[in-house]
């Protein structure tokens, strides 16, 4: 029997719906029961950046996450340690950073763009899980997140997009769809099978401990 707990790797690309789908799995479990750690909270500080430098930083390269810290930090949650780090407020200058814990649990989700390029996460992930959604409706959603919580333009915004997000999507993370052993369609959240997803997980974990 192993103590090592179930880990779960989820990534999709922007305005995938990945934020929904997590809190819908954690609504699914008992707060001891499941711990996540995102690649978001691992960027490396650039410092404060003018309203232009913003727009021009493309933070959707792996080299902008501190990638050593995300894989001993993830490997401390796995030998049963609790890690903390700081929040990380998308470079907003007026936003004060938590330090957050993250307590070890029976089942550890880590989530990001470029977990599954990331080699060495990848290795210690147990279940592989791409949360997909049509092109159209992942950058309505981005526009609608990034005007109404960040206060981004839309021109800042379709800039990004096609300069940014999807070229690094193409070249990091859909070419490990193939790989994946879930592929979420999540164009309509609201028919993601979650009590049919617990119980899977569920079964992965009691074999995995038996």
């Amino acid at each position: 029997m192993s103590n090592r707990p179930f880990v779960i790797g989820v990534a999709g690309g922007s305005g995938s719906g990945k934020t929904y789908f997590l809190r819908s799995l954690l609504n699914h479990f008992q707060p001891e029961q499941i711990c996540i750690v995102s690649q978001d909270d691992y960027y490396i500080p650039v410092g404060d950046l003018s309203p232009e430098e913003n727009k021009l930083y493309n933070f959707d390269l792996p080299r902008t996450i501190d990638n050593d810290k995300f894989h001993l930090d993830v490997e401390t949650l796995i030998k049963g340690e609790s890690v903390f780090k700081k929040e990380y407020t998308f470079n907003n200058p007026n936003a004060i950073p938590k330090m957050l814990e993250c307590k070890p649990a029976p089942i550890l989700v880590v989530e990001g763009l470029f977990i599954f390029h990331f080699e060495a996460i990848n290795k210690l992930l147990d279940m592989r899980i791409f949360i997909d959604a049509h092109e159209e409706l992942a950058l309505r959603r981005r526009l609608k997140r990034d005007q109404e919580e960040r206060g981004y333009s839309h021109e800042d915004i379709m800039y990004k997009w096609e300069h940014h997000v999807v070229p690094a999507y193409n070249e990091f993370l859909l070419p490990h769809k193939l790989n994946a052993d879930i592929v979420v369609d999540n164009n309509e959240v609201q028919d993601i099978d979650f009590i049919g997803f617990k119980h899977a997980v569920e079964e992965r974990l009691i074999k995995k401990n038996m």
